[in-house]
């Protein structure tokens, strides 16, 4: 269990009691901007509807539950989200604290057992002295300010629809497709092979599950989801999908080599059944420590479940295919951010009302947290009389909150961290000076976000120091 601050110094905060502040969900940005307010004085009143009522997508009682993957993608500098991560853990981040205590092996990705991921949030949460959690459904944006709203892109329809009238326009919204989960003993490894692309796993086999498929194959698994019957949509709502997280039968109708050069591509794996490389491969990846469960990678689906597990096991080695749980679909509601939010994340229609996580615009559990650090941070310097600090723009939080300021209100959508929010490298640095002789290169990609990851990394040291320095946070 993570530890609070109470347990890590002995004297007491000695600024005045700070006003308590009213957070409503307990999912990853709600417990974050719980954490981070507790940690530096201020009192929480922590607000969650389970277990009175679950979403479609959620079955535990506990905080942040993982509800679309276990993986909270890749882990390295050469990647956005690897670099919003290490931000995260260098800044005290409490979800990322759980992620790296329950980490599960994915190769370059941060995979996580979502049972105890989410029992070590809910843990600590409750654990926390000057964290009031209350279990209760809340149907109106409350009265008390400040107010956090991290109700997540499940927002209970009563709240949706009372923010929806303060805001004065209609949402935007999309769909998630949730992947389905499988049991390992039901998946027959002399078809299925270990690897990882590119030898990335951490031991000689690889952390990864591999359904290799032939051309015939993999053209029977296109028919197959072509002709299939999926979960029918509400006749007054149109199917606006986050490209991310595309079904699967959505993809295979965009072309049929889609999947192959998509989430089934076979680049950098083999067949050591027949030493060379499939047409197509079908992942699974591990979703809990012990290696009991795992999750068929890009295959979100709204199949219906009849047609899931008709489809699924005419897949080398899923002929015996047990589901534990199968794929879905859910609402998943977000606000016009560009037009709605100011630089804090504070509604302009209604001050004091601030929104952390994926429905102020952001996709993606780690984006979502860390908008949850930056509210709750910036909403306890604001009730400690302290000076509101920003992120840089060069880090990975400051491009975050740089996209949901500056987009383009017109064609607003989610967006996942990515190195094109950051601001340019200086010429000089992408254009290096030609060598003696030679022609002038511009810098490969992967070296470029790497100086980006490093200039990020060296502008986050003051802010780090500032919000923890002056909030009193042992972060």
């Amino acid at each position: 269990m993570v530890a609070s601050s109470d347990e890590k110094r002995a004297s007491p905060d000695e600024r005045e009691p700070a006003a308590p502040v009213t957070v409503i969900g307990a999912g990853l940005a709600g417990c974050e901007a719980a954490w981070q307010l507790a940690e530096r004085g201020v009192p929480v009143r922590l607000f969650d509807m389970k277990p009175e009522r679950l979403s479609p997508a959620h079955a535990s009682e506990d905080f942040a539950e993982l509800v679309c993957s276990n993986s909270l993608r890749a882990n390295t500098l050469g990647n956005a989200v690897g670099l919003l991560k290490e931000e995260m853990r260098r800044l005290g981040s409490l979800v990322l604290r759980a992620a790296d205590a329950t980490a599960v092996p994915a190769g370059k990705a941060l995979a996580v057992d979502r049972v105890r991921f989410a029992r070590e949030i809910t843990e600590a949460i409750e654990g926390h002295p000057r964290i009031e959690v209350i279990r209760e459904r809340v149907v109106k944006i409350p009265d008390e300010r400040p107010v956090i709203l991290a109700t997540g892109p499940l927002t209970d329809g009563d709240l949706a629809a009372d923010l929806g009238r303060v805001l004065g326009e209609e949402y935007l919204y999309f769909y998630d497709a949730i992947s389905p989960t499988i049991y390992k003993d039901s998946i027959d490894e002399s078809i299925v092979f270990r690897a990882s692309r590119y030898d990335t796993g951490d031991d000689e086999e690889g952390d990864y599950l591999n359904v290799p498929l032939s051309r015939d194959e993999y053209e029977a698994l296109v028919d197959a989801l072509l002709e299939a019957e999926t979960v029918p949509l509400h006749a007054f709502e149109a199917a606006m999908y986050f490209e991310g997280c595309l079904p699967i039968e959505e993809m295979a109708r965009r072309g049929r080599e889609t999947l192959a050069y998509g989430p089934m591509k076979p680049v950098g794996l083999e067949d050591p059944r027949t030493g060379r490389r499939p047409h197509a491969v079908v992942q699974l990846r591990q979703e809990d420590r012990a290696g009991t469960l795992w999750n068929l990678v890009g295959c979100q689906t709204k199949l219906r479940v009849g047609e899931q597990k008709r489809i699924f096991r005419t897949l080398p080695g899923l002929a015996g295919a047990v589901f534990a749980r199968f794929g879905s679909i859910h609402r998943n509601t977000y606000v016009n951010a560009p037009v709605q939010l100011d630089e804090r994340l504070q509604l302009r229609a209604l001050p004091g009302v601030h929104l952390a996580g994926q429905m102020a615009g952001v996709e993606g559990y780690v984006e979502s947290a860390a908008l949850g650090y930056l509210v709750g941070v910036d909403v306890a310097r604001a009730q400690l009389g302290l000076p509101r600090v920003a992120p840089p723009a060069e880090t990975a939080h400051g491009a975050l909150l740089r996209h949901l300021q500056n987009a383009d209100a017109k064609h607003f959508q989610p967006m996942n961290v990515n190195y094109g929010l950051f601001p340019a490298l200086p010429r000089d640095v992408l254009r290096p000076p030609k060598p003696e002789g030679g022609r002038r290169k511009k810098l490969p990609k992967r070296e470029k976000n790497e100086k980006l990851a490093e200039r990020a990394l060296d502008q986050l040291a003051d802010f780090a120091a500032a919000v923890a320095t002056e909030a009193g946070s042992t972060a």
